[in-house]
């Protein structure tokens, strides 16, 4: 159940960025305030995040998630239904709002059940909804926005209503109540908590680790529709074939990473992809017309690697705080990462822009400062205890 709410959450977000030349064109916007979109899901996220942080740890996981759930799909119909960009931004950060919190409770209930010797696979098969998301569900809602007559754009979002709304019904039956965090966790005024939180050294570290993850992913991915449509010369059905394949990779390689975390450290492992994956951002962000096999081979290890780095990076993140305070830590997190990638696609777009023939300029500068972002999480995870510290419970009681 958590998967399935996992995977509905991503296809949300993850719509706006392949729908970008569609919208551009039938908004009649531009670069920067496309990326006013994408940024404005994250930030209202962000904000709902730090909310979240003061009551999450003091009601039933179940119960929660599936308040905060139903919310989401009403906003993700207001987007549907919106008839300009204003209208549609609002609704954007209504979704945000209520979707950018869904992240973190479903990592917060995997942390809770799972031991951390587990919890690199456990977060792989997650991590799997949001290749799913990009197997299925993009090409579905690109060829729906396609075909579906006066609808176009927002063929997707209705998509991802029904979708919510067969999740929310079986949610509702399935899925078990988690309390045990009330039962030992702390009583104590809940500002205090955040703080004892917010303040704890490895909590701080976790926190920059996600960010610098965020900003080496999310400069890049939210403009790759744009500039394969503007610079490559690229069909928009072409689009929904990239995310056709690099999805069906991932969904193999996601828990294989995930096996592979647990079996060799996630440390290690986390290393080893994030190194890697500094070609493909590299050569993503330099490619020129070339045919297409070769652009399809280079998004597909894109796809691959770039949120392959988040599987082990996740599983150590979940485990730097203690059990009684990961809700609040994780709702915190939660906040630190959506407001991140809002930065990332908002800075990207201050960086990009498009020349009088309408193609895309400065995305190579772009690629720079993902790969730079790379580098400093390569030096952060390095001083990142996965040791769940008691301290921290003790000061928030």
């Amino acid at each position: 159940m958590l998967s399935a709410i996992q995977f509905t959450h991503i296809l949300d977000f993850m719509i706006m960025m392949p729908l970008g030349p569609q919208l551009i064109r039938v908004l009649q916007i531009d670069t920067h305030q496309f990326g006013l979109l994408l940024s404005s899901y994250t930030f209202t996220a962000a904000a709902s995040g730090l909310l979240a942080a003061a009551y999450v740890d003091r009601f039933d996981r179940r119960t929660l998630m599936l308040s905060l759930y139903g919310l989401f799909i009403l906003a993700t119909l207001c987007c549907g239904l919106a008839p300009n960009f204003t209208f549609l931004l609002v609704a954007r950060a209504l979704a945000g709002a209520f979707g950018g919190i869904l992240g973190a409770m479903v990592q917060t209930m995997v942390a809770d059940v799972i031991p951390f010797e587990r919890r690199g696979q456990a977060m792989g098969t997650v991590m799997a909804a949001f290749s799913l998301s990009t197997v299925a569900g993009v090409p579905l809602g690109l060829f729906l926005a396609s075909h579906m007559g006066g609808l176009g754009w927002r063929a997707p979002f209705f998509f991802i209503v029904l979708l919510s709304g067969a999740v929310f019904i079986a949610a509702h039956r399935w899925l078990p109540s988690l309390t045990s965090h009330l039962q030992r966790g702390p009583q104590g005024n809940v500002f205090r908590q955040i703080h004892a939180v917010a303040k704890e050294p490895n909590h701080q570290r976790a926190y920059l680790f996600m960010s610098l993850l965020m900003f080496g992913g999310f400069t890049v991915v939210p403009y790759i529709a744009l500039y394969y449509t503007a610079n490559l010369g690229l069909q928009d059905n072409f689009i929904a074939l990239v995310y056709l394949c690099g999805g069906a990779a991932t969904f193999f390689t996601s828990r294989l990473i995930g096996r592979l975390a647990d079996r060799h450290g996630k440390q290690r492992v986390f290393r080893i992809i994030a190194v890697a994956a500094f070609v493909p951002i590299l050569v993503t962000t330099h490619l020129v017309p070339v045919p297409w096999w070769l652009v399809l081979m280079n998004s597909t290890v894109f796809f691959i690697l770039v949120p392959g780095r988040f599987i082990p990076g996740m599983a150590m993140i979940t485990a730097a705080s203690a059990p009684q305070v990961r809700g609040t830590f994780m709702s915190l997190g939660s906040s630190v990462q959506m407001m991140s990638s809002g930065l990332a696609s908002l800075v990207a777009g201050l960086i990009i822009s498009r020349n009088p023939a309408g193609q895309i300029e400065h995305f190579n500068l772009v690629g720079y400062l993902a790969v730079a972002c790379g580098i400093a999480s390569l030096l952060v995870v390095r001083r990142l205890s996965v040791a769940q510290p008691s301290a921290v419970a003790v000061q928030a009681s």
